[in-house]
């Protein structure tokens, strides 16, 4: 696992959507600034977790998923309906 490229990617996918840039958000009485939350990765020696996700070793299939999305520069697919602009 190239543990660079992951975080290199990472910021670029970052700056694509945006963070820390306040977006607007319509609501009931008119629109306000809202910031993205953001989705910690952490990176293990043995795995990762994603957000407050359990724990996922990198042998498993979702994982090696996860991750090879993210080194070929994309979001990771399981984030996709949960985040459709990216997170």
């Amino acid at each position: 696992i190239d543990f660079d490229l992951i975080l290199e990617n990472i910021k670029d996918l970052n700056s694509l959507v945006g963070e820390g840039i306040s977006q607007i958000e319509h609501t009931a009485r008119g629109a306000r600034l809202r910031r993205a939350e953001p989705l910690p990765l952490t990176l293990y020696r043995n795995g990762i977790i994603v957000g407050n996700g359990a724990f996922r070793p990198y042998q498993h299939p979702s994982t090696q998923q996860c991750l090879q999305d993210i080194m070929d520069g994309y979001f990771p697919s399981e984030l996709q309906l949960r985040y459709p602009d990216g997170v």
